[in-house]
């Protein structure tokens, strides 16, 4: 299980186009088309099953909104940061 990261380091450490959310942390993508970012989910999909670290990830019309947690350490760690990384690199 990884440790829960302290207000300092997660407001440190949380990528530009992420906003903390409680104990989330989100960000919206969006796209030129809804089959575009259909597409990005199921790739971001294929990074989390990866990670075995699961986002919420809900698709709307041209938009994905992602949001991060680590449900058993309840709260927001360093596999959530890492993870919004790589998700920032795929939307690239």
């Amino acid at each position: 299980m990884s440790d829960r990261l302290t207000d300092d380091e997660i407001q440190a450490q949380l990528p530009a186009a992420w906003d903390r959310d409680g104990d989330e942390i989100v960000r919206t993508f969006e796209f030129e088309s809804y089959l575009e970012g259909v597409g990005f989910a199921s790739a971001a999909g294929g990074l989390a099953e990866e990670a075995f670290h699961h986002p919420e990830m809900t698709i709307g019309w041209r938009e994905v909104e992602v949001r991060l947690t680590t449900h058993d350490a309840g709260g927001i760690t360093q596999k959530d940061i890492d993870l919004a990384e790589r998700f920032d690199e795929l939307a690239e």
